[in-house]
């Protein structure tokens, strides 16, 4: 019986051993499966990783991109030559103007005063010296306004020439002719008014001529009828009235903006690039942006120009001739210095559709010998104008 009972507690054990040894080798199964798929995981996120990072190297420099880029146009402040009260005001804010529009118009009893008085102030010197002041006088008048259109149309003149110089595509060829025949009608009013002149001052004779109080009323007269002519302020260029609060009545000081126009004769968009970027870019490389203003659409322009130096400093500059300031981040990684790039915007849609200040995202093109780099870039700025609709 004893026997028996022995014999029946082994094979319960050998059992209960077979069981634990079932049930071991029944658990570490899902476990060393586990771990492989984690090793595949983790193989497969460092191959990406590696192939993303090559990628980034490469496209750095043969396709770089930026999102710190904005629209510029040239920004002219109207400004009036002389001070006086405002008696017309012929524009508002934000409204569209053409070159040589009157803006405002400076009240001129004042300076017809002044005219009044130097002219008087000549006849007074002329009949001094005998000679006939009526001929002195007008022949001095009209060199004075003769002056102040020469003045003018060399300005616009200038201003078309330095938009010319960055965008040869900017201005029509009419305005451009326009601009040329109004400033040599100019200087020829001026040459035949001083010839005039010249001929009315030799009919007083040699005395008459070198009289320094002559001379003096003469310079006098013309500098009146120059501030006269200030008084009307034109539009320098085609554009955008902006920075404008000002109405009839306000007393505008000479040298003191009165608005600010927004021209529309020249805009690029100002890319500031990485120091790194620009290993390989060139002067004329294509490039394809997108404005936050369009989204989902994608425009066509090239390099213009290349930034050869920027401000280190921190903060902004305050004058004209400074060097552009950019900011870089201030993270514990230093982010590599920036310097702008200058696009030429090729699409006319885009320069219709463009506003100063405007964001834009922009790649270049340094090459067509890396299609593949090239294709990924075109990918990317395409997902970038799409993701313009949730920004």
């Amino acid at each position: 019986m004893t026997d028996a009972k022995e014999q029946i507690s082994s094979e319960e054990k050998r059992t209960e051993n077979l069981a634990d040894k079932q049930g071991k080798k029944n658990g570490n199964a899902p476990k060393k499966k586990k771990s492989a798929s984690i090793l595949w995981i983790t193989r497969i996120v460092l191959i990406i990783t590696l192939v993303i990072f090559i990628w980034y190297v490469f496209s750095d420099r043969n396709t770089p991109y930026t999102d710190q880029a904005r629209i510029t146009e040239l920004i002219i402040p109207i400004t009036p030559r002389v001070s006086g009260y405002l008696t017309e005001v012929n524009v508002t804010l934000n409204s569209e103007v053409k070159l040589d529009d009157l803006l405002f118009q400076i009240d001129t009893l004042p300076y017809a005063i002044a005219v009044k008085k130097t002219e008087a102030n000549l006849d007074n010197v002329a009949q001094q010296l005998g000679a006939q002041g009526a001929s002195v006088k007008a022949a001095a008048s009209s060199v004075g306004v003769a002056k102040a259109q020469l003045d003018r149309s060399q300005r616009n003149y200038d201003r078309v020439q330095r938009i010319i110089e960055k965008n040869p595509g900017a201005i029509s060829q009419a305005d451009i002719d326009r601009v040329e025949t109004s400033l040599e009608q100019s200087k020829e009013k001026v040459e035949s008014a001083e010839a005039n002149l010249e001929k009315t001052r030799k009919s007083l004779g040699e005395t008459g001529m070198n009289n320094p109080q002559l001379r003096l009323a003469i310079a006098d007269l013309q500098k009146a009828e120059l501030d006269l002519a200030f008084t009307s302020v034109y539009a320098p260029g085609d554009g955008y009235i902006e920075s404008f609060n000002v109405d009839k009545g306000y007393n505008s000081q000479a040298g003191q903006p009165l608005a600010t126009l927004v021209s529309k004769q020249d805009m690029w968009i100002q890319a500031d690039f990485r120091e790194n970027n620009l290993t390989k870019m060139d002067v004329g490389d294509r490039v394809r942006f997108t404005l936050d203003v369009a989204p989902g659409r994608i425009f066509d322009g090239k390099v213009r120009s290349i930034g050869y130096g920027v401000n280190p400093n921190s903060g902004k500059s305050v004058n004209k001739g400074d060097l552009p300031v950019i900011g870089n981040s201030s993270s514990w990684l230093r982010d590599p210095q920036r310097f702008p790039v200058s696009i030429e915007i090729s699409d006319p849609e885009a320069r219709e559709l463009c506003r100063a200040g405007g964001q834009a995202d922009v790649v270049v093109f340094t090459s067509d010998v890396h299609p593949l780099l090239n294709s990924i870039a075109r990918f990317r700025i395409w997902l970038n104008s799409m993701l313009s609709y949730v920004r």
